[in-house]
């Protein structure tokens, strides 16, 4: 399946607790003896690889039953458990996790942080 979106900037999305907006990298069309492949072929590969976009908050924190006082309670707090993802990193994920979407005529997969088998970060990459 997949969505197509009408928004305007990419910033405003939010992703929701463990997912993570994956930009997939463009696969290589050729084979290393010369021969072109077709998208459907490199489509198929279990595994893939794509730059993190956007991260989620993590997983939900269940509620801690401490006491504490007055002016420290804060109604409705939710934590979070940080996922190792971060914007920016090479991520390899499994394919058939994933879940495609269209943004601007390109191709964005959303993916559970659990579908994630490595991630690759260059902190110079930026700089």
């Amino acid at each position: 399946m997949q969505l197509t979106l009408e928004q305007k900037d990419i910033k405003k999305f939010l992703m929701v607790g463990d997912k993570i907006l994956i930009k997939p990298k463009n696969p290589q069309s050729q084979t290393k003896s010369g021969l072109y492949l077709p998208p459907t072929v490199q489509d198929k590969d279990k595994i893939q690889c794509g730059y993190v976009i956007k991260v989620g908050p993590g997983y939900p924190l269940p509620a801690q039953n401490e006491e504490r006082e007055v002016w420290e309670s804060k109604e409705g707090e939710v934590r979070y458990l940080p996922l190792q993802a971060q914007e920016g990193d090479l991520a390899v994920y499994l394919q058939n996790a994933a879940y495609e979407i269209s943004f601007n005529d390109e191709k964005y997969l959303i993916v559970p942080h659990a579908a994630i088998l490595m991630l690759v970060r260059d902190e110079g990459l930026f700089e």
